[in-house]
């Protein structure tokens, strides 16, 4: 088997947050939040990553982040095109948004032939997530269903005080295998629980902290990266007609239909750490306040990279 990659998407700008987030230091050293990422993954194993970016963010992109990481990871770039499209499609007059995070996996298509694992640039995963999907993908290929693996939190690790945030509420059956995937838009602290709203919060419906939800950390073997090109087509057809600005393609509607289809198992790996990001300008002290604890506890070194 071939050793799983890391792909990491970093094409997003931050839209609340504002200017390339992403690159926004979370400690006095200057590590950004990719940086402990990477830290954690290389110790669990991964040896390339595969930057998902948006091209005429590369030269700054490179500077901040691939430079450094290039005397560390195997170090690939991919773009992803808001113009890369099936042929007899295009692009909404006017549209800016991308497509979403389907379509952003779908740009690794060239570049990857085994399993690998996928992460958001600027969320907080930890250090115990990244081994446990590493241990999955090492040790799991394709049977006579496709073989995935997501990393599952408790809804109460992954809230912010600073303002509502968007989560994948999951539900599993006995043997720890996700059966369904809820994707709510707006789910805050509210009245010491936590809810979310479907009507831009007139109605509220509470959700238990135990509930676990999707960060985004999928682990793939090659094939979904057939399927994602596959249904591409027909949700650009449904998509431009319903909502021609908005429409995204979700890595997670595309793992909902291989389910549904009893096409694939998708194994739960619950994760016991606290998720850290910074969705709001408010959030940055929160996260810099709990990296500087984990290093105080040994969890990181000072310095990730020695003098680099």
């Amino acid at each position: 088997m071939k050793k799983p990659v890391l792909v990491i998407m970093a094409a997003g700008m931050g839209s609340r947050y504002g200017g390339l987030k992403q690159i926004d230091p979370v400690d006095e050293q200057g590590h950004i939040i990719m940086d402990f990422s990477i830290f954690d993954a290389k110790r669990a194993g991964f040896e390339k990553v595969i930057f998902i970016i948006k091209e005429e963010n590369e030269a700054d992109f490179k500077a901040a982040v691939g430079d450094r990481m290039e005397a560390i990871m195997d170090v690939s770039y991919v773009y992803q095109d808001m113009n890369n499209i099936p042929k007899g499609f295009k692009v909404p007059e006017g549209r800016v948004k991308p497509w979403g995070t389907a379509h952003a996996v779908l740009s690794c298509i060239d570049e990857i032939d085994g399993s690998f694992a996928v992460i958001n640039a600027d969320d907080f995963y930890g250090r115990d997530a990244f081994q446990v999907i590493y241990d999955y993908l090492a040790t799991h290929e394709d049977d006579d269903k496709y073989r995935y693996t997501m990393v599952g939190y408790k809804l109460e690790n992954t809230v912010t005080d600073n303002g509502h945030v968007a989560r994948g509420l999951c539900s599993t059956n006995a043997d720890g295998e996700l059966t369904g995937i809820f994707e709510r838009t707006r789910i805050e602290k509210r009245d010491g629980g936590i809810a979310y709203s479907e009507d831009d919060g007139q109605t509220w419906v509470p959700v238990s902290g135990d509930t676990l939800v999707s960060m985004n950390m999928w682990g793939f073997t090659r094939s979904i990266l057939d399927e994602i090109k596959a249904g591409f087509p027909a949700f650009l057809e449904e998509g431009i007609a319903k909502n021609p600005m908005k429409c995204e393609y979700f890595l997670p509607s595309v793992v909902s239909g291989l389910l549904e289809e009893g096409r694939a198992t998708v194994a739960v790996l619950e994760s016991a750490d606290k998720w850290y990001g910074v969705t709001y300008k408010e959030d940055k002290p929160v996260v810099m306040e709990a990296i500087k604890k984990m290093k105080e506890e040994g969890l990181y070194p000072e310095t990730l990279w020695g003098d680099r």
